[in-house]
């Protein structure tokens, strides 16, 4: 089989600006915040320090939330582009590929399942209390959630922060574009990477400041919601991981069970490039580790070198389900009970934005994959300020999850491989 690797062509992903997040000063911005309004809670001192703290948090929160629109625009229809030349690959790409959005699929409706049950039984801390300005929207419902699939007008629903169908929209326009002609194709693919290239700059720009604009919304958690506050987030940070675990555990499933592999000798293999994913917490950066690990399980070079890039680039497996269960948390935390037609709006929007997501840092992709989720369900975006903050933790678990399920992957696409040849060769 001539399958051209997809490293031949460079994706989108890797053209994308390089953004450097000020990670570990905005975990310390958060809990100096967070310290200084318990000490200060209850105090006449608070009040003049939270009339300036305030609308610095909000600032920043407008800050990003003006970029997402536009970013989420770019990345999707790049990413959509790129699948669709990837399916065009050969039998093994199509393979590939359809074993990727069956599984992103399951991932979207794992999030929308399983956080709503985790927090029933294991509820918020009581107590916590965040200052935003604004009602929460209206919630929609499954009648809601049908209708808005195919905007009347996208530039109406744009301006109404109306994610789903601008997603839908730009999803049919990316679709459409690979059937023009190669001049106008690459034409458009050109101004789409360029405006996700400059919104991630942007968004860059507004994340340098995130060590001030979590300090400033920490400070008014810690006043209002006292010790609660750390119990919240410490409590999220157990459930969002709880949702992550999950899909590393269905990546043993597949290896055993589509892959043919025993369960000892996938666990023993994975071990040194799961230690490697959470050391570096880049799972392009444990393509070498992933590669001896599919070497030790017996899978072809040929499957290996082509499915493993491949899955670094298109396949996040924990993306869907964990940014889902973000969101539902983000809801919560806001005081909005989400009905059937919400969740199946988040689901849905946290499946196609997964084809536009990029290899960055965990928090730009927080923002730009979780904003446009939690638009979808009619949460407002002010509580994931102050988790974005966290979010080191549950990436850890993010990148260990995806690396499992990258050579689960490979596994079962090198073990369909086999038994279509054993088919072939036995044919007369």
């Amino acid at each position: 089989m001539n399958t051209p690797s997809p490293t031949a062509a460079e994706s989108s992903a890797s053209r994308i600006p390089e953004i450097r997040v000020p990670g570990t000063l905005t975990l310390i911005g958060l809990v100096g915040g967070l310290v200084l309004g318990l000490v200060l809670a209850g105090k006449p001192a608070a009040v003049p320090v939270l009339e300036f703290a305030g609308p610095i948090g909000s600032l920043w929160l407008q800050g990003l939330q003006m970029t997402i629109l536009p970013l989420v625009a770019g990345l999707l229809f790049s990413g959509i582009v790129e699948t669709i030349a990837v399916a065009q690959a050969g039998a093994m790409a199509r393979r590939t590929l359809g074993t990727i959005v069956g599984f992103l699929a399951f991932s979207a409706t794992l999030g929308a399942v399983a956080m709503p049950v985790l927090l029933k039984f294991f509820p918020i801390p009581a107590g916590v209390q965040f200052a935003h300005p604004e009602d929460p929207g209206k919630v929609p419902g499954i009648a809601d959630f049908l209708s808005s699939l195919m905007p009347e007008n996208v530039i109406s629903a744009a301006a109404a922060d109306a994610m789903l169908p601008v997603i839908v929209f730009v999803a049919l326009f990316a679709i459409a574009s690979t059937r023009l002609a190669d001049e106008p194709r690459r034409l458009l693919a050109v101004l789409f990477e360029g405006l996700a290239g400059a919104m991630m700059v942007v968004i860059g720009w507004v994340l340098m400041l995130a060590p001030i604009g979590v300090f400033a919304l920490g400070f008014g958690l810690g006043v209002r919601s006292g010790g609660a506050a750390l119990g919240a987030l410490a409590h999220y940070i157990v459930l969002v991981t709880a949702v992550g675990t999950v899909v590393m555990i269905a990546g043993y499933v597949i290896a055993v069970f589509s892959g043919r592999r025993s369960l000892p000798a996938f666990a023993a293999a994975m071990l040194p490039a799961q230690i490697v994913a959470i050391s570096t917490q880049s799972s392009i950066a444990t393509v070498p580790a992933m590669l001896a690990s599919s070497r030790k399980l017996g899978v072809s070079a040929t499957t290996s070198e082509f499915v493993l890039p491949l899955a670094v680039t298109l396949f996040r497996a924990t993306g869907p389900a964990m940014n889902m269960a973000v969101a539902v948390y983000a809801a919560k935390l806001a005081g909005l009970e989400l009905t059937t037609g919400a969740l199946a709006a988040g689901a849905l929007v946290a499946f196609a934005t997964t084809f536009g997501a990029v290899s960055l840092p965990g928090t730009i992709s927080f923002v730009s994959s979780i904003g446009p989720i939690a638009a979808a369900m009619g949460v407002p975006l002010w509580p994931l300020g102050v988790l974005v903050a966290v979010e080191v933790l549950p990436d850890l678990m993010r990148t260990v999850g995806n690396v499992t399920m990258d050579v689960a992957l490979t596994t079962a696409v090198d073990e369909g491989v086999d038994a279509v040849s054993s088919e072939t060769e036995t044919i007369h």
